[in-house]
Order: structure tokens, then C-alpha cells, then sequence
């Protein structure tokens, strides 16, 4: 899995967690498991306001762009984040 993360402004807290090809964004499942290589869902259809793109599956990895929280006092790490690369399960951790 690989997470790329897009500073936004004006959002509410995140908070992340991963099991497998599950993530729980503040509470709420999304189930990517049967997303089949080389397939592209479009962000509309997962309904998640934090997901700020589509979500595909490349090289067997799951490849999905999360918005975080970000504003001018924000750290160096939060404004200009570097990718996750195959977190494991648990919560994942974000900048801060």
C-alpha cells in the first residue's frame, strides 16, 4: 500500500488506521480487497471526504491520496509530506 498526502486546509482531525487492504478513517471502513490489478476507482464513488483521489492498484500495491489537516502553522512535515509506503497494520501514522 502506498498513501499519498495532500495538505488541506480547513479539515477536521484525521486519524488513520490499516488492516490489510482496509482502511478506517475516523471511524469508517473502506474495504479495498477486491479491487483486481490495474483496476481505478474514482474518488466520487468512495464517498470519503478525506480520499482527494481515485484509488487504484498498481504492481500489486493499493495506491490512495488522503487529504491531512494543514494551515500556516503547520510543521515542514505536515505541508510538504512525504509518501507512506506499505504501513503496517495498526494506526498509521501521519506527520505532525
Amino acid at each position: 500500500m502506498i498513501i499519498k498526502l495532500s495538505p488541506q486546509g480547513g479539515r477536521a482531525p484525521l486519524s488513520v488506521q490499516k488492516s490489510g487492504d482496509v482502511l478506517i478513517i475516523n471511524g469508517e471502513s473502506f474495504d479495498f480487497r477486491e479491487l483486481p490489478e490495474g483496476a481505478v476507482l474514482p474518488w466520487s464513488a468512495v464517498q470519503c471526504p478525506h480520499l482527494v483521489g481515485d484509488v487504484t492498484r498498481r504492481d500489486g500495491d493499493l495506491i490512495i491520496a488522503l487529504g491531512i489537516p494543514c494551515d500556516a502553522d503547520s510543521s515542514v512535515a505536515v505541508r510538504f509530506p512525504s509518501d507512506i509506503y506499505n504501513p503496517p497494520d495498526g494506526e498509521v501514522r501521519l506527520p505532525e
